[in-house]
């Protein structure tokens, strides 16, 4: 049987996780808690900086023609997919941390980055570091859909931010019968307590995440997974 996933993120890394989903034999549901848009934002001098953060593929998605003007910057990403957007947006010295964004400021930081931008959206982890002065550049916002919040049965619902896990919870009467799948211990405690399941991916990535709502859909514990409710 054929087990389901509502996926909650975002367009376009909605349609991507369905993706991903589906090469794994699971059955995506689409339904995104929040809606992307771009916002205006100054374009700082980039010769006032040695680096630029990203920690969401959306930030260079949404970025819009200003990026051009900071391309030439060491690009710092989190994740596959934010290295991936971008590549698309020609930035040409990139490179990718496999954790947050702390991690990757202590990266940068031991390459000798003392002065950097961050791109990011308007609810953000601000980011810091005691030898790196960050300046922040708000590039898109993230805002909430209204409506119902309905899941389908059995299916195993991802969450992967912590604003999003905190929407689902505040939106969602009953908690006891649901299968959440979180893509790091963060974002499950986000996601409070109460819930039928709750697990968070090994590592903060959508493959990650995915193998354990394939678990949970089959009624299994992940190895390495930290489950809590």
């Amino acid at each position: 049987m054929t087990g389901k996933v509502l996926i909650l993120r975002p367009e376009p890394g909605a349609s991507e996780t369905a993706a991903r989903a589906r090469a794994m034999g699971l059955e995506p549901v689409v339904r995104p808690l929040f809606e992307l848009s771009p916002v205006p934002w100054d374009v700082p001098d980039a010769r006032r900086h040695d680096a630029i953060f990203f920690t969401s593929a959306n930030a260079a998605r949404l970025g819009g023609e200003g990026l051009s003007a900071l391309a030439a910057l060491p690009a710092y990403a989190v994740g596959e997919s934010t290295a991936a957007a971008l590549k698309a947006a020609r930035f040409a010295d990139i490179r990718t941390g496999n954790a947050d964004g702390a991690a990757l400021v202590e990266a940068a930081a031991s390459d000798g980055v003392r002065r950097a931008l961050h791109l990011c959206g308007r609810d953000n982890i601000e980011l810091r570091h005691r030898d790196v002065m960050i300046e922040q550049r708000i590039v898109y916002a993230a805002d909430e859909v209204a409506g119902p919040m309905e899941v389908p049965a059995g299916a195993v619902v991802l969450l992967h931010s912590a604003r999003a896990a905190a929407a689902f919870a505040r939106r969602v009467a009953d908690r006891s019968a649901i299968r959440i799948a979180a893509i790091s211990p963060a974002v499950a405690e986000a996601a409070g307590d109460g819930w039928a399941a709750k697990v968070a991916a090994p590592r903060p990535r959508d493959e990650a995440l995915l193998e354990v709502a394939r678990a949970l859909c089959q009624n299994s514990s992940p190895d390495g997974a930290g489950a809590g409710s």
